[in-house]
């Protein structure tokens, strides 16, 4: 069967993607970087222009987002809702992080499940005269929420763990290699996707008022143990795994998450200092997912960033 010619990209972007846009573009020769005037009125609302916007009629457009927070989520809504109406050839809105993700259910009436809230006012986008928006998010929390798109916008689930494979392989004793899930709820998502390395599975029990990282099965010992899981926030459950796996005879131990959040400067308790004290996480992998995290954390030991760019250059051409 023939393969389908490759096609032309326009992509746009939002102010904060502007790094990891330029590293798609240096990806191939057919995706071409576009601008937006990104302004605001006196009272705050966005006021917005988008360039050139006759040449992108009969073409096949995208837009790199960022919802870092609620504040931008706006502004980039009102571009995404135009872009398409501008008769595009095709429309694809890539969204890495998706923010609500972890907001998926509900576990007492009352609950506000806010990954079904975006979910659906990503679903009002218009669709093009190629028909639906595709839509590209990586590792998002739960596989179950591709149900909560309509059926006008086609959600395209990627992930960052080839990254990790590959950077794994380039480490010293790689056949030493253990990878270990903080929880079960990591290890459903990502297990099949690292089936040929050993693995250890902790779990969090409680014990009065607290819940303790204990190890649920494997063993780690003289390994070097890498945790992987989504995201990371505040950072609490992949340093108690550490501990756990250090007691458990962990040689090293390192970290990986698709979406590093770390708000309120979380990442630092991470930072190796130069004090004498022994390093927690020998190395510390994320992606570019989150732009504000990838510039606070640049240059840091033990973070390294394995970048999206050429993953999401092939989606664009699904």
């Amino acid at each position: 069967m023939e393969k389908p010619k490759k096609k032309q990209v326009l992509l746009f972007h939002c102010v904060e993607a502007e790094e990891l846009a330029r590293k798609v573009a240096a990806q191939s020769d057919l995706i071409q970087l576009q601008s937006i005037n990104w302004r605001s009125f006196e009272d705050g609302f966005p006021n917005l222009f988008i360039n050139n916007a006759q040449d992108i009629r009969g073409q096949h457009v995208a837009f790199l987002a960022s919802f870092s927070s609620p504040a931008v989520i706006f502004e980039q809504l009102s571009v995404i809702y135009a872009l398409p109406r501008l008769f595009t050839a095709s429309f694809t809105l890539v969204l890495p992080f998706f923010p609500t993700g972890s907001f998926e259910r509900m576990e007492e009436e009352g609950d506000v499940a806010t990954a079904f809230t975006l979910a659906r006012m990503l679903s009002s986008v218009p669709i093009s005269r190629g028909g639906p928006t595709s839509l590209v998010v990586y590792d998002i929390h739960a596989l179950q929420e591709r149900f909560y798109f309509g059926d006008t916008l086609l959600p395209l689930f990627e992930t960052g763990i080839p990254l990790l494979k590959q950077r794994l392989h380039q480490l010293p004793e790689s056949d030493k290699i253990v990878v270990a899930f903080p929880d079960d709820g990591a290890w459903k998502r990502f297990h099949k996707l690292l089936d040929h390395f050993p693995m250890v599975v902790c779990t969090k029990v409680r014990e009065g008022d607290k819940r303790i990282v204990r190890l649920k099965e494997g063993d780690c010992a003289g390994c070097h143990v890498v945790i992987v899981d989504d995201l990371v926030q505040s950072g609490g459950t992949l340093i108690e795994c550490q501990k756990v796996l250090a007691a458990h005879g962990a040689a090293k131990v390192s970290a990986y998450v698709t979406h590093a959040v770390f708000p309120k400067r979380s990442w630092e308790q991470f930072v190796h200092k130069n004090d004498g004290v022994e390093k927690a996480f020998t190395y510390f992998w994320t992606t570019d997912s989150c732009p504000y995290t990838v510039k606070a954390i640049g240059n840091k030991a033990p973070f390294e960033v394995l970048s999206l760019a050429g993953s999401i250059a092939d989606a664009l051409q699904i």
